[in-house]
């Protein structure tokens, strides 16, 4: 099934499976505000059919992050407005992040600025060999505003994160490998099809534990230690209870037979 209705975004839909790609290859997949929206409107109510969902870019490349263009062909600056837009940035990558849906993110070619921001808001990330990450921000005289701060930061670390923003330094798929930009490498041409792989093998799961997986774990690591492990015995005890009211009544039917 293919979802219409959409200027920059292709979905189509198989067995639960979601898979959202970034559709303007000519941009090298870069970012307006149109785009923007229609992944807000996707990820903040997907299907209901849908389990996980598999994100891509057409063409050579992921996402080359912000259309500088369409920022350039503004009149004339104004601080209101870019806060706010910053602000959209960061509560559509919530959405991503936060919205319950497991996300595989398949990526090659560029995958810079805010395109690095939309990658690490999703689970899962699956790179080719042509994949390369950058954060050319600093070179451009700018600053990034779509969550790197937060999110690519605690893939990889403050501190990398500011020689990556001094230098404009590229890494490579086996450098972001290394580092965790990605977890899994695939070969030419293969990123995809492992993505989907994944997410039907991660929607096999409970629902409770791809819920708690994704809604706990970034919360427990902002807390101390004492206050992650307690919700961590609530998370353990929540789906522990939802398992055991799944599995009475194959118990109890189980149990007739004797």
């Amino acid at each position: 099934m293919t979802t219409d209705g959409y200027e920059h975004l292709e979905v189509k839909i198989s067995e639960g499976i979601a898979i959202v790609t970034l559709n303007r290859a000519k941009k090298r997949n870069a970012v307006n505000r149109k785009m923007l929206s229609e992944l807000d409107e996707f990820f903040s109510s997907p299907p209901d059919d849908v389990k996980a969902a598999v994100l891509t870019g057409e063409g050579d490349h992921f996402c080359a992050g912000l259309d500088l263009q369409e920022v350039m062909e503004m009149k004339e600056p104004n601080p209101l407005r870019d806060v706010v837009d910053t602000r959209y940035w960061h509560k559509v990558m919530d959405t991503i992040q936060f919205g319950g849906l497991p996300v595989v993110t398949a990526m090659q070619g560029a995958v810079i600025g805010g395109g690095l921001e939309i990658g690490t808001a999703t689970h899962v990330r699956v790179a080719e060999p042509s994949a390369f990450y950058q954060l050319p921000e600093g070179s451009r005289g700018i600053f990034v505003g779509g969550g790197a701060t937060v999110r690519v930061a605690r893939v990889i670390g403050a501190d990398r994160l500011t020689e990556m923003l001094l230098t404009g330094r590229r890494y490579s798929a086996e450098e972001g490998q290394q580092i965790g930009l990605s977890h899994y490498l695939a070969e030419k041409g293969e990123a995809k099809g492992m993505a989907v792989e994944l997410a039907r093998k991660i929607s096999g799961n409970a629902p409770i534990s791809n819920y708690l997986a994704i809604q706990a774990v970034p919360r427990i690591s902002d807390m101390s230690a004492a206050d992650g492990l307690f919700a961590e015995t609530m998370s353990a005890i929540l789906s522990h209870y939802q398992a055991a009211i799944e599995l009475r009544p194959g118990i109890a039917e189980f149990l007739g037979k004797k």
